[in-house]
C-alpha cells in the first residue's frame, strides 16, 4: 500500500499544480486579463473601495471555496482507497465511510455558500 501511495502521490501533485496554473489561465482568457501590466494598473484600486461588509463576504466565500476543494480531494483519495482495497471488507467499509462522510460535508459546504450569498444580497 506504501509503494502504491508513493507512486500515486508524484502524479496527484503534478494534477494539482497543473488545475492550479490552468485555472489561472482560462481566467485571464475569459476575463480578459492583460497579464501583469493590467493587474498592476487595477492595484491601486483594491484598498478603499469595498465595504467592511464585501470584504467579510470575500473572505467566507474563499474559505468555504478551499474547505469544498478539499472534500472533493478527500473524496477522490477515497476512491482509490477503495478501488485498492484488495477485496478486504473492513478497508472496503473505511473507504465508503469516508467518502459518505466528505459528501455531507460537501452539502454542508454548499449550502453554506447559498446562505452566505444570500446575507450578502440583502439590503442593508
Amino acid at each position: 500500500m506504501k509503494r502504491l501511495l508513493s507512486r500515486i502521490s508524484p502524479t496527484l501533485t503534478a494534477l494539482l499544480v497543473s488545475l492550479g496554473t490552468t485555472s489561472t489561465a482560462v481566467q485571464a482568457a475569459v476575463y480578459g486579463g492583460g497579464g501583469l501590466g493590467a493587474g498592476a494598473s487595477e492595484a491601486g484600486n483594491i484598498v478603499g473601495r469595498a465595504t467592511i461588509r464585501e470584504r467579510v463576504v470575500t473572505i467566507i466565500k474563499t474559505v468555504l471555496s478551499f474547505m469544498a476543494l478539499a472534500a472533493v480531494v478527500v473524496i477522490v483519495i477515497a476512491g482509490i482507497l477503495m478501488v485498492f482495497s484488495g477485496g478486504e471488507e473492513e478497508a472496503k467499509d473505511r473507504a465508503k465511510r469516508i467518502i459518505f462522510y466528505a459528501v455531507i460535508g460537501l452539502i454542508i459546504i454548499l449550502l453554506a455558500q447559498g446562505i452566505v450569498q444570500f446575507m450578502a444580497n440583502l439590503p442593508n
